[in-house]
C-alpha cells in the first residue's frame, strides 16, 4: 500500500510531535509552518491525502473550509472554536469530509480513561474532574505573554485545557451547563486563568470541572461518587482505585505519554486510507461525535463570570 501524503499546517511543538507521529506510523509527511503557508499555492496541490491543522484556534475555519473544498479528511487540534456561530459554520463547511475526519481531543486514548470507558459508571451521582499545573513551567525558555494562551479570543484555561470537559461528556453523555466561574488576571483582560465549569446530566450525575494555569504542583485528576463505590483516578501516574465497604482496589496502567497522540493519529490513518467503514477505536473523536463537547465548550466560554483576579508575575 502507498503511503498516505499528509500536510501537517503549524510549526509549533504540537505540529512537530504530530509529524513526528505521522513519519513513525509510515506517512509521507509535508509539515508547513503557519507563517509560511500559501492559501492558493495548497490549494492547487493534488499530492494530498488529509491535513492536520495544528495553528492557533482562530485560523481553523479558513482551514477547514479548504480541506472540505480539496476533498480532503483533516485532523484538527481542540478546541475548534469559542464561538458557537463559528462552530455551526465549520461543522457546515466541513460536511464533505466530515466522516473521516477528527478533534484532537487525544486524552480518550489515556489508558485509564479507556478501561473506565468499560465500566458500569450508572450509579455515579457525582463527579469531579480537574487539571492544573503552572503555565510558566511548561517549556523552557517560554514566556506566557508572548502565547497564544494569552490572548483574549482563543487564549485561556477554558480552552486550553477542555480535555478535561471531553473526559466529563464522554464518560457521563448529555450534561448541560450549569454556570462558570472564572478568575483572570489585570495584565490579561479577558483571559482566564482558573476556571470552574458546574455541570448536570438529566436525572444526574452532577459534578465540576476544574482548570487553571496556577497549580505549582501538576495535577491531573477525577473523584467519582457512586451508590455502591467511589472511583479515584490519577491521570497522571496513572490509576484508578475502586472504594467500596469491602477496601480498595487500585489498578496501575503504566505508559508514555506519546502513546495517546499516537493512537489517534493512528485511527486518523485508517479514515484517511480506508474510508469511514475503517476499524477504529470506539473512543476515537469523530468530528460528528464530538459536536456537543465543542457547543459546551464554546457556551462556556461566553458564559464564564470573573470573580476576581490573581496576583502571580506571569513573567
Amino acid at each position: 500500500m502507498v503511503s498516505p501524503h499528509i500536510a501537517v499546517i503549524g510549526a509549533g511543538s504540537i505540529g512537530r510531535r504530530h509529524a513526528g507521529n505521522l513519519e513513525a506510523l509510515g506517512a509521507k509527511v509535508a509539515h508547513i509552518g503557519w507563517r509560511e503557508f500559501d492559501a492558493t499555492a495548497f490549494a492547487a496541490r493534488t499530492d494530498l491525502d488529509a491535513v492536520v491543522i495544528a495553528t492557533a484556534t482562530q485560523i481553523r475555519l479558513p482551514l477547514i473550509a479548504l480541506c472540505a473544498q480539496m476533498g480532503l479528511p483533516f485532523y484538527v487540534e481542540k478546541p475548534l472554536t469559542w464561538s458557537l456561530e463559528e462552530l455551526a459554520a465549520i461543522h457546515k463547511v466541513a460536511a464533505p469530509v466530515a466522516d473521516r475526519s477528527m478533534v484532537g481531543f487525544m486524552m480518550r486514548y489515556h489508558p485509564a480513561l479507556v478501561a473506565l470507558g468499560k465500566e458500569d459508571l450508572s450509579d455515579i451521582y457525582a463527579f469531579a474532574f480537574e487539571i492544573g499545573h503552572d503555565v510558566r513551567q511548561w517549556r523552557p525558555n517560554w514566556r506566557f505573554g508572548d502565547s497564544y494562551a494569552a490572548l483574549p479570543e482563543g487564549g485561556g484555561v477554558l480552552l486550553d485545557l477542555s480535555h478535561e470537559v471531553d473526559i466529563a461528556q464522554t464518560l457521563f453523555p448529555g450534561l448541560a451547563l450549569q454556570a462558570v466561574d472564572s478568575l483572570g488576571h489585570a495584565e490579561f483582560p479577558g483571559v482566564d486563568f482558573a476556571t470552574t465549569l458546574q455541570l448536570a446530566a438529566p436525572g444526574g450525575p452532577v459534578g465540576s470541572v476544574s482548570m487553571d494555569y496556577l497549580s505549582p504542583v501538576f495535577i491531573r485528576r477525577a473523584r467519582l461518587r457512586g451508590l455502591t463505590r467511589n472511583i479515584e483516578i490519577d491521570f497522571l501516574k496513572p490509576s484508578v482505585s475502586y472504594v467500596s465497604p469491602e477496601g480498595t482496589e487500585t489498578r496501575d496502567y503504566p505508559f508514555e505519554r506519546n502513546d495517546m497522540f499516537l493512537g489517534a493519529m493512528g485511527d486518523f490513518l485508517k479514515l484517511v486510507t480506508e474510508g469511514p467503514e475503517a476499524e477504529i477505536s470506539p473512543q476515537a473523536p469523530l468530528l460528528r461525535q464530538c459536536l456537543p463537547i465543542d457547543q459546551l465548550v464554546a457556551e462556556a466560554w461566553g458564559k464564564r463570570t470573573f470573580q476576581g483576579n490573581i496576583d502571580q508575575d506571569m513573567g
